[in-house]
Parts: structure tokens; C-alpha cells; sequence
């Protein structure tokens, strides 16, 4: 949304270490770390508020904020193709839970990304009512509750499919429609410039390391439009995110994993595009997309691990880093340190090139004036909160709402 154009005021997570990630990349954004399922929607929504006013510089409570959009995904995992798809499970009340803050904050547009499972006939009476509450409560116009769009014709190499509705309330509907004759990314290009980790001993047990100059001059010569945008050397006409302070002489979230010997065997053995039989993990292939990157579970859902795929030329999995890369994202914006959380991260977000592309449809939807891409570069969070437990990230998360507004109440989750 960032790179879009708009201002992103506040935020809500509910997985502290997920809202200190969020916070240390985006620094200008209000973060509420907090359960928005278990409260009265008005109270979720009078929350979210006061956040975006305290982070827009407006501090009176009797002081309005016109918010221009709202933007969310609710809990997928009764939806998705990857878990069981139960129209029972608990966590789908969550889409309505969004669908009503959208009706109680009425932003002039909105937008809801969810998994193309939600297409499924099992699931068509919580699309009518959710398409009833935006328009007949809300009083939307609404489109995209008919397709799934395909993030690999938004310039992502990445073959992930995904609901992705939005409404207005002020004229024109937002619409996204895929470019399907533009040249697709590949996994080649996603990975291009990044470095032979193996000669790393560091990134066993660190996540980031200073490149060796032979690594940096192949990291800013790479050829591919797509990696050298995420390097930071090339910048799009369409990206009016805010630069940000850091060291592109580091490469950051490649921590190494350690595979054992019969391992290392088989994924040698397995053919690019293939999947290895014991594993079950797949191999990427360097000419063509990668599949849907997995997130695994939550603690509350056995911490399973996330299924890496198989690096397409070295017989490994891949990093985070490498996964940022298929999935978007530049190489300034940081993740978890260990693996685990770090996967868990990318597997679980929107890729940023389709969120912008969505994010587009939306100002151009609000009639915005000419957008102008700012020149201060914003300085990230601490380092150290990349490898906090959740208990650490709790109490982090307090202190540095204290510290901003001298209380911990309601209005001190502004960041």
C-alpha cells in the first residue's frame, strides 16, 4: 500500500512477534498488537481510530479522521487448498468480523485478500452475506467475489492465486485487471545476483553477513529488471514508497540450514520442477514460477513448519531471503531471524508487487491528485527485535508504547 501511494497509519496484528517485525519495517505506522475477534466491533473500530489519529499527528478525541481505505485479510485457514477447507472452522467468522470493521470505520475504499478457496460452492452463503453487509449496510459498490487472480500477472514469480475484493462508496468501483500478455517473471530472475551461500560459515548461525566484494559486484550487476529493483539499484515509476536507511552491502535472512548428508543426496538427485519423494518438497525450477510459498502453522495449530522448497541450483532449501525474493519483496525489509518465524512471515503475506497493483486500483478509485514519492529516507527498527520470543516481544512492545505516549491505555499503541 506504501508503494501505491497511500500513508499507512496504523496497523493490527495479532502475533507480537508478527506486529514487532511489522513495526520495525514500517516505523512511521501505528501497530495494535491485540485480539480485534474477542471485543465489540465499535471498540475495535474506536481503537483503529484513535491509533491512525495519533500516528496522522491529530490527537483530540472529538476530532474527526476521513480515512481513505481500509485494507485486510481475515483468517484464510478454513478457506485454503492447504488445510482441511471446513465451512465450520471458527477462524471464518473472522471474514465478517473484517466485513463489519469495513461498516463501522466506513473508509471511502476498501479492500479484502483472501484465498481463492473462498470461491468454493461449501462457502457461498458467507460471500452472500458478506456482499450484503457492504452494500446493504455499508453501502459499497463491491467487486471481485467472482475470480481469483493469479499473482504471476502482477509481476511476481510466483504461481499463488488469490480473492481480492474491493468496493467504494464515493464512485468509481476499484478494479484489478491481470495483464496476462506481459512477460512473467521467473524464479531465475527472482534469485538473480544472490550470493553462493556455502563459503558464508557466519550464516549458520547468524542471519545476515557483509557480502565479499566479488558477491557485491555479482548482487549490482545482475541483469534481471525485477532483482535490481529489489537490490535497491533501480527504482519503478509506480513506487512512491518511502527509502529506507540500510546497508545493501549485507545481505540480511539467510540463515543457512543444515541438511544431513542423505538429504543433501536426494535434492541433488531431484529434477528441477520435481518432488522429492521422502520430503515431498519440490524443486524450483530457474525458467518457470515457483508454487504457492507456505506459511505452516501457528503454535495454536501444532507449529508446523513451513514446506521450502528445494533451491533450484544448490541442494538446499531455500532461505528467507531467497523466498522475499519470490515473493516480492525488496531486500531492505527484514523478517524474523530463525527460520521458522521468517517463513512463517513471507508464506503468510500478500506479495507486495499484487498488493500494489491492488493498491493502485484503489487511489486511482479515489480520484487522487498526481502522487509525489518522498525523499527522507526512514531509519528501520532495532536489529534485536528480529530475534525476540513472544514473551520478549510482548514486553517490548509495551515499553515502546510507553515510551511514545507515556501510558499503556487504549490510545498508547501508537507507534
Amino acid at each position: 500500500m506504501e508503494q501505491a501511494g497511500f500513508d499507512v497509519l496504523a496497523a493490527a496484528e495479532l502475533d507480537p512477534i508478527h506486529a514487532l517485525t511489522h513495526r520495525f519495517n514500517l516505523p512511521q505506522t501505528a501497530v495494535l498488537c491485540r485480539d480485534l475477534s474477542d471485543e465489540p466491533v465499535t471498540k475495535v473500530a474506536s481503537a483503529l481510530l484513535a491509533a491512525a489519529k495519533a500516528s496522522a499527528g491529530s490527537h483530540r478525541d472529538d476530532e474527526p479522521i476521513d480515512l481513505d481505505a481500509v485494507v485486510g485479510g481475515p483468517p484464510c485457514q478454513g478457506f485454503s487448498v492447504g488445510g482441511v477447507r471446513d465451512a465450520e472452522d471458527e477462524r471464518n467468522g473472522q471474514f465478517l468480523r473484517f466485513v463489519d470493521l469495513v461498516v463501522a470505520l466506513q473508509p471511502k475504499v476498501f479492500l479484502l485478500e483472501n484465498v481463492a478457496g473462498l470461491l468454493e460452492p461449501r462457502f457461498e452463503s458467507l460471500r452472500k452475506e458478506a456482499l450484503r453487509r457492504l452494500t446493504v449496510d455499508g453501502g459499497y459498490e463491491v467487486t471481485g467475489f467472482d475470480e481469483a487472480l493469479s499473482a504471476v500477472d502482477f509481476g511476481v514469480p510466483q504461481r499463488r492465486r488469490r480473492v481480492l475484493v474491493m468496493g467504494s462508496r464515493i464512485g468509481d468501483v476499484p478494479t484489478l485487471v491481470a495483464d496476462e500478455a506481459a512477460a512473467k517473471v521467473t524464479v531465475g530472475d527472482a534469485l538473480a545476483g544472490l550470493p553462493n551461500l556455502r563459503s558464508y560459515f557466519a550464516l549458520l548461525s547468524t542471519d545476515e553477513v557483509p557480502l565479499k566484494e566479488e558477491d557485491l559486484v555479482r548482487l549490482h550487476g545482475a541483469r534481471s529488471t525485477y532483482a535490481r529493483i529489489l537490490a535497491g539499484q533501480e527504482i519503478e515509476d509506480s513506487d512512491f514508497s518511502w527509502p529506507r536507511v540500510y546497508n545493501p552491502a549485507v545481505i540480511t535472512n539467510s540463515l543457512r540450514t543444515v541438511h544431513k548428508a542423505k538429504s543433501v543426496q536426494r535434492f541433488r538427485s531431484t529434477p528441477k520442477g520435481g518432488v522429492e519423494k521422502i520430503s515431498r518438497l519440490y524443486r524450483l525450477d530457474p525458467d518457470t514460477q515457483a508454487r504457492t510459498l507456505r506459511a505452516g502453522t501457528g503454535s495454536d495449530r501444532g507449529s508446523h513448519t513451513s514446506p521450502r522448497p528445494i533451491h533450484p541450483e544448490k541442494a538446499r532449501v531455500i532461505t528467507v531471503r531467497e523466498a522475499a525474493r519470490l515473493h516480492g519483496y525488496p531486500d531492505w525489509f527484514r523478517f524474523h531471524g530463525t527460520n521458522w518465524h521468517g517463513h512463517r512471515q513471507v508464506g503468510n503475506s500478500v506479495p507486495p508487487p499484487l498488493a500494489a497493483a491492488a493498491g493502485r486500483a484503489l487511489i486511482k478509485a479515489l480520484g487522487t491528485p498526481t502522487l509525489s514519492r518522498p525523499t527522507e529516507a526512514l531509519k528501520l527498527g532495532d536489529p534485536e527485535w528480529l530475534w525476540m520470543g513472544r514473551a520478549e516481544a510482548v514486553k517490548e512492545l509495551a515499553r515502546l508504547d510507553e515510551v511514545t505516549n507515556g501510558s499503556t491505555g487504549e490510545s498508547g499503541t501508537t507507534s
